[in-house]
Formats: structure tokens, sequence, C-alpha cells
């Protein structure tokens, strides 16, 4: 469906004869849900004033959802709830006496424009609504009703359904031939005193006592041994992605992929380890032979890129032009940033800077505060949404363990000061073909000022240019990038395990982040450093929440997935998770536990009944003696 005022549709979650309740993401991909009236209803005057009557008196009763927006002169008029007061489309349906249906069977449920539609529920006899009946007569079922407006259908728009009606007597000029009714012996007897009745009386009480504790018993079992849903089969494996290309903002997988699809499962399992790196360079730019500063002020400059956590301990792999770059590509940034403070200053025009750093490129050398030593670094890390220059919370300062060289691999390893972050899994066993695609995902923004731009996660699906060599590892290169802070990023499969690292093209002059290294590449540099890569237990349980998710059993999501919202509140998608299981849950009807109190009730009234069973039984033989 086509978006409606400021709300993007990602999904129909039910049907009913006068309209649609869809998911829907408003400007600030929010999520709410949206009743739209539809089909013959929504050309129907009565049906669209008693649409609109009772969405508003659901706002003013103290207990009703209260909605954020509407249109309620549109062509198909809608109303849209936010999701925290649950599903509020589906309550103004079931308020207008309309119960939803699976969204798959709107082909046969929705009423279209050009049908018929019965009249909406009101105090008039002969008019049908779903559920219970409508009274024929008294006060009005429905509190909008009595504002809803009365009207005469019109041929062709609307045929109101009518109950069925019993035949008219027919006149006769006499008496019936013959009256079964009117021989005077009596037909029906009472039955003597000491009769079987009382015998009778008592089987059938035993038999009904004996048939409700064996259902009590059954259902005690039920609720005891078969009431978890973990017994759900799972679909098997998805091996490959479907060949649509995506291209979305955020990290919101519901919301940027058709729902369930391989695309979302597999952000959903690897986007929450991924981290936006900034790391800070401060020194000084030297002239080679006199070793005199070129600034009497120390140079500073920042690189912002992306990486992704591969151990519970804080461990994560990025780009070692990131934050570890070679000595003369620290150079060349320097002396860009020289030449970009000349500009302002008016020494330099911006034609004149590639110029300035070629022709100083040789004569200079970037070192410390001291000579020969290495610039001073700062490293910082933060996940979800995030913005540049910040050295403080939620920035998560790190160092460099180890790095390799641009020849050798340019994949880096640093150590966050805090653990407990959401984790990646890595698969080495991924081949480097040249044909095919891969879902990459890395930090990237669209504000025009670095300095304190906002960062957020993107994804795309990425067809695959050719193949590479740097050193001795193959590569991937691919046909287009997300943006300049994307190097570091990730490449995953449909399992949501890393395959591959995003990183700049070296062979291309404007370093664009159009290569993908192999896991395989990560091995040495994990292994030499002492660190066992590999997600921890909530990683797992998260995998077995989503995995619970995606095959409808919501109950176990709901709480596997809230555990993991509580043991790791940096993994964001958890909670969001969690939130869409419960709505989908509530939706569907499925209860979130089996409460102890059944378990029992079931029990001891099973009990009772057995012992009414015996007394009777011991009644009966006392009788016969």
């Amino acid at each position: 469906m086509q978006p409606v005022g400021p709300y993007r549709f990602t999904e129909a979650f039910g049907v009913c004869q006068v309209g649609t309740a869809w998911w829907a993401l408003d400007g600030q991909d929010r999520l709410v849900t949206v009743a739209v009236l539809e089909g013959a209803a929504a050309n129907d005057p009565p049906w669209r004033q008693a649409f609109a009557n009772a969405a508003n008196t659901m706002a003013q009763t103290p207990t009703g959802p209260r909605y954020v927006n509407a249109d309620l002169n549109a062509a198909q008029p809608w109303v849209a709830y936010p999701s925290e007061e649950g599903l509020g489309a589906q309550r103004l349906f079931q308020t207008l006496g309309m119960d939803l249906h699976p969204a798959e069977a709107q082909a046969t449920v929705l009423i279209p424009a050009t049908g018929a539609v019965t009249e909406p529920p009101r105090p008039v006899s002969g008019v049908p609504t779903s559920g219970s009946p409508a009274p024929t007569s008294g006060p009005p079922q429905l509190p909008w009703a009595m504002h809803a407006a009365t009207a005469t259908p019109q041929q062709g728009t609307t045929v109101p359904q009518q109950a069925p009606q019993s035949p008219a007597p027919s006149m006769v000029s006499g008496p019936p031939a013959t009256d079964p009714f009117a021989h005077p012996a009596r037909r029906i007897q009472p039955t003597p005193a000491g009769g079987g009745t009382a015998r009778d009386g008592a089987t059938w009480l035993t038999v009904a006592a004996l048939v409700l504790g064996i259902l009590a018993a059954v259902g005690g079992v039920g609720l005891t041994a078969g009431g978890d849903d973990t017994g759900a089969q799972a679909p098997g494996p998805v091996t490959e992605f479907p060949t649509t290309a995506l291209t979305q903002p955020g990290l919101r997988p519901w919301a940027d992929f058709a729902p369930g699809s391989p695309q979302e499962r597999a952000i959903a399992v690897a986007g929450p380890s991924l981290v936006f790196i900034e790391s800070v360079f401060t020194g000084y730019l030297r002239d080679r032979t006199t070793n005199r500063p070129v600034r009497t002020t120390p140079i500073v400059f920042s690189r912002r890129c992306t990486g992704f956590v591969v151990d519970t301990a804080g461990h994560a792999l990025t780009s070692s032009s990131c934050v570890k770059p070679g000595e003369e590509y620290a150079r060349r940034i320097a002396l860009d940033a020289v030449a970009r403070m000349m500009v302002r200053e008016g020494k330099l025009t911006d034609a004149q800077v590639d110029g300035y750093i070629t022709t100083n490129l040789e004569r200079t050398r970037f070192t410390g505060v001291d000579t020969g030593t290495d610039p001073s670094a700062q490293l910082y890390a933060q996940l979800g949404e995030a913005k540049g220059n910040v050295t403080d919370s939620p920035a998560i300062p790190g160092q460099v363990v180890a790095a390799q060289t641009e020849e050798t691999g340019n994949v880096a390893l640093v150590k966050l000061e805090r653990g407990n972050l959401p984790v990646a899994e890595i698969d080495t066993r991924a081949d480097v073909t040249g044909v095919g695609n891969l879902l990459i995902l890395g930090f990237a923004t669209t504000d025009s000022d670095f300095r304190a731009a906002t960062y957020r996660p993107r994804t795309l699906f990425a067809k695959i240019a050719g193949t590479g060599r740097r050193g001795d590892l193959s590569m991937w290169r691919i046909g287009e990038d997300l943006g300049n802070t994307s190097y570091g990023g990730i490449a995953v499969d449909p399992a949501g395990r890393v395959v591959g690292m995003l990183d700049q093209d070296l062979a291309r002059p404007d370093r664009a982040n159009r290569v993908v290294l192999p896991a395989s590449a990560f091995s040495g540099l994990l292994g030499d450093a002492g660190v066992q890569a590999g997600p921890g237990d909530s990683d797992r349980l998260y995998r077995s929440g989503l995995d619970a998710y995606f095959t409808g059993r919501y109950p176990s999501a709901v709480d596997q997935l809230g555990t993991v919202a509580r043991q790791v509140p940096d993994n964001q998608l958890a909670g969001s998770y969690r939130q869409n299981a419960d709505n989908r849950r509530q939706l569907e009807g499925e209860p979130s536990g089996r409460p102890g109190w059944a378990r029992w009730l079931l029990v001891g009234a099973g009990s009772a009944l057995l012992v009414v069973l015996v007394l009777l039984v011991v009644s009966r033989a006392r009788r016969r003696g």
C-alpha cells in the first residue's frame, strides 16, 4: 500500500469487511498501528461517520487509546495509534463490531468498493454486526451510535442484511380436520414413587462427574507438560539472499526489509555488534631537513569509520587506515588539515590545496611532541546512533592492540574499555568469487557539517564487481559503497555471520570503500593477540529469541529477548524485537505464560469431582443394599 500522510506502511496485520490494520513508521521511524477504512465502507457516509465517531469516542474514554494522527476526510479515512498503547487500530475495528482476520484473507474478507456493505452498528433492528447481535430496541449498544448519522441505503451501494423471517400463518375458515392434542387420555404420566428416576439421575451424575474429572486432569497435565512452545519446528536455514537490491538508512531491520526476509534476519543478528569509531590524532608537521614545525600549534585531525565487536571482553575489528594509518598516509592527512587552515586564513585557495599537499609530501614528517616520537592518538566508540566529536558518555574509550599494514591486510584489532557488548559471529569459510551480491553494513551520515555530524548504520545489497588481491589475500570488489565512514563495516551471510570486512580500495585515487576483505584475513591477527572471537551466552540467547520471533513462537521470543535486553542494555534491537513480539502475541491472542494458579485450580477441581464421584458410587451401592 502507498504511504498516507507522514506514515510508511510496512505490513498489514489484519483485515475485516470494512478496512485494514497496518504496521507503519512515522517520519522518525517510530512504530505505529494505522486503521484504514477501505472498500465499500470508505464510500458509505454512515460508515465514514461511524468510523470517525468511534475513534473520537475511544480517545475520550479513560482507558481508550488516543490516536496521534488522523485524516477522517480522506478518500480512505485513517487513524494512527502509537505502538506504546497497544494495537489501537485493532481496537478501533473491534469497537465498530469488526473482528480482524489474517491479512492474507483480504481478497475474501474486505468488501470491495463495488460491493455492498451493511450499515454500521446502531440501535436499529435488522442491522447485523460482527460478534454479539445488536439489540432491537432500547438504548444504543455502542457509544458512537448516539451520534451516527442515519441514512436510507442507496440502491447499488448498501443492501441491509435481514434476519430470516418465519412464514406468515395462513388464514383458514375452520378448525383443522384432526387435532392430535384433542385426545382426552393423559399422555404424560408422572413417575411412580420408588421408580427408577433417582437411580437414573445418580447414574447420569456419576457419568458427568467422571467426564469432568477426566477433562480437568487432562487440562492440568496439558498446562503442566504441554504449555511450552519450544517444540515448534523452525524452517530450514536460508543459504542465499533474494536478488532485490535495497538501500535503507538506520538499523531497523523490520522496517528496512520485507518482514521475515533473509535480509531482515541477517541484519537483526549482526547489526547490534556494529560500532562507530572515531580516532583523534595530535602531532606536529615538521620540515624533514630542519625538524622545525610547519605550524607552531599542534595539528589535530580525526578519522571516522566503522568496526564490529568480536568477543565479550570488548575487542573489535576495524580498518588500520582509520585507527593506525601508515606514516605517509597520516602525513598526507596532516598536510590536508594544514592546507584547509591556510584556505580559511586566505593564504591558499581551494584549487591550490592538492598542489600544496603534493609539493610538501616528501618535504615533511608528522611526529609527536618530540622529534622521533609518534603522534598521540585517542580512540572512542559508540553503538547505535552516533555523533562526531563525542569523548564523554556514551562514547567508549579504547586503544589499538595490533594493526596490519596496508600491504598485509589493513585490519586492526582494538580493545574497548567496556565489555558485555553485542558480539558478531565470524565465518572464515566463505569463498571469494566474482559473481553474486553481498549484504553490507556500515555507518554513514547525510549531514554536511562534519564536526558534529550524526552517523547511523546503513545497509546495502551490493553487487560484486570482481575480485582482487592484497598481499596473499583474495578480496571482493563491489560496484558501490555506503559512504566515507563505512570502512571497517561488515558483509554478512543469511545467517547473520560476518564473512568479510569493508575497506578502502587502495588502488583507487579516491580510496572509496569498495573492497571487502574475507573473514580469513582476521584469523592470524586474532590468534597472534590471543583473542578467542565468538558470541557469548547472551548473544546465543539473543539469536534463540530472534529464531523464536521469526518462527512465530512469540511468548518464547518475549521472554528470551526481554532477558537479553536486561543483560545487555547496549543491544537495542533486543528490546525492539521483544516489543514487536509482544505486539504480535497480543494480536494473535497467545498467552504470555501459563500461570501457576490455573494449573492448581484445575487440579483442585478435578480432585473435588473425583471425591463427588466416589460418594455417588457409595450412595448408590447403599441404596441397592
